[in-house]
C-alpha cells in the first residue's frame, strides 16, 4: 500500500511512533484480544514489528487513524499469498460498535480491486461473532474449513 487511503471518518496509513503506545494499549488488553495473534508483546516488540516499511509479502499492519485528529482507532492488516489477499482488523474497545471497522475494512478492499485484487479472505476463529458479521456485511462468504 503506497499510498494513504481516506474514508469519510478513517485514515488509513502507516504506523507512526505516536501510534505505539494506543496500538499497546488495546492490543494487552487481554480479553479485548482474544481472537487476535499479534498480542501481549513490549512497546518496543510493537515499534519493531509496525514501524518497518510495510509489505504484503511480509504482511503489513496499517494504522486506523480518525481523519480529523488522526488518534489510532485500530489497526487493519494485509497480507499477499500467491494471488490471495488475507485481509485482519482489530479496533480499539473505546471505538468499537461505530461502524469504524467496517468503514476502514471498505476503504481498503475498494483500494484493493482498484489495483486489480481479485481474492480478499480472512479468517475468523469460532465464537468470534462480531468479525463474523463485519465479514458479512462487507459481502465475504462464508466457507468452512475443515
Amino acid at each position: 500500500m503506497d499510498n494513504e487511503i481516506t474514508t469519510k471518518r478513517c485514515r488509513i496509513r502507516p504506523f507512526r511512533e505516536e501510534d505505539i503506545p494506543a496500538f499497546a494499549d488495546y492490543r494487552n488488553d487481554m480479553a479485548w484480544m482474544r481472537y487476535q495473534g499479534f498480542k501481549g508483546q513490549t512497546e518496543d516488540e510493537y515499534r519493531q514489528a509496525l514501524l518497518k516499511p510495510p509489505t504484503m509479502e511480509e504482511g503489513m499492519q496499517l494504522a486506523m487513524a480518525d481523519k480529523k485528529t488522526d488518534a489510532l482507532l485500530g489497526d487493519l492488516y494485509l497480507g499477499r499469498e500467491g494471488e490471495r489477499i488475507y485481509l485482519g482488523y482489530s479496533i480499539h474497545p473505546d471505538w468499537a460498535g461505530k461502524g469504524l471497522a467496517r468503514e476502514a475494512a471498505q476503504g481498503l478492499l475498494d483500494e484493493l480491486a482498484r489495483q486489480g485484487v481479485r481474492w480478499v479472505y480472512a479468517g475468523v476463529l469460532p465464537g468470534n461473532a462480531a468479525s463474523l458479521g463485519l465479514l458479512g456485511r462487507l459481502g465475504f462468504e462464508k466457507v468452512e474449513e475443515e
